[in-house]
């Protein structure tokens, strides 16, 4: 037993030496390990114009996911790029649209949930080429959640630094609404019972208080654009105007030239291709 023991002893000491012995190659397989994590998944959109290979975010991982998923599911082999807007973008992943007639009008189709809100901002914002979820509107999706299927490419138009100068104003203006509305909404209980004893002294009083809180807020973390930003956006374009509110999830790696091709259609009722242009298959890149 004596001698099982020392041997026992020997094999884990020269396991030790062998794993001290050779740290560089512990460090490769580290580094290759962190590298294989990092990959990020490619996939090839083969439309009637040409393909386009969009690469997916690591950091939004819910909307990789899904997108992943739909890709293997085939859900969106056949449908339609069936809202398409020049210097704007082109939205696809309507599944309504794969047996649309000529005058449907399309936007409402999806698998029947949505996805929770991924900003990675500013690190990802609406340059040209950027990949995005649709969603319905503030009003009714306060919480911007995303289309469980639609998608956006970006393709925008480039600004000059004044018109840039006064975009960012404008989406600074915005954000103090959206504090505002939000407040607002936080308060509501209060400005319903107000409004029933239609006590104006006090609404007014509340309103002012509001104000004042949504400045503060607005001051404490103040809207600006990064260098990268101002450089994409006065470079090569974007849309800067949707940044914050809807989920960059990828980015265009080859054929924005046919994203151009698709962008540059002519369209009809409700910014559809009067000819349809469609995605004729997806799939995973290897």
């Amino acid at each position: 037993m004596k001698k099982n023991f020392i041997l026992s002893i020997m094999m884990v000491a020269l396991t030790l030496m062998s794993c001290s012995a050779n740290p560089s190659e512990a460090a490769a397989s580290a580094a290759k390990n962190k590298k294989a994590d990092n990959k990020m998944t490619k996939v090839k959109l083969e439309t009637s114009l040409g393909d386009i290979v969009v690469e997916l975010y690591n950091e939004t991982p819910q909307h990789r996911d899904n997108f992943v998923k739909l890709v293997k599911e085939g859900y969106y082999d056949g449908v339609l790029f069936h809202r398409v807007i020049k210097d704007f973008m082109i939205q696809t992943g309507d599944g309504n649209s794969k047996t649309a007639g000529p005058d449907a009008m399309l936007g409402d189709g999806d698998p029947g949930y949505t996805i929770e809100a991924e900003f990675v901002y500013p690190k990802y914002f609406h340059k040209r080429g950027a990949l995005a979820a649709a969603r319905t509107a503030d009003q009714v999706n306060p919480e911007r959640r995303s289309s469980g299927s639609q998608f956006y490419i970006v393709t925008g138009k480039i600004y000059s630094s004044d018109e840039l100068k006064m975009m960012t104003q404008r989406m600074a203006d915005m954000r103090k609404q959206d504090i505002f509305r939000r407040l607002l909404n936080e308060n509501r209980t209060r400005v319903e019972e107000l409004q029933k004893t239609q006590d104006m002294a006090a609404l007014q009083e509340l309103q002012n208080e509001l104000i004042q809180k949504t400045e503060a807020e607005a001051a404490e973390n103040p809207f600006t654009l990064t260098d990268e930003q101002i450089d994409a956006y006065t470079s090569v374009g974007g849309t800067p105007h949707l940044d914050g509110q809807y989920t960059v999830f990828g980015e265009v790696i080859e054929g924005m030239d046919v994203v151009d091709k698709i962008q540059n259609t002519t369209t009809g009722r409700a910014d559809r291709p009067t000819v349809d242009i469609k995605i004729v298959k997806a799939t995973i890149v290897k």
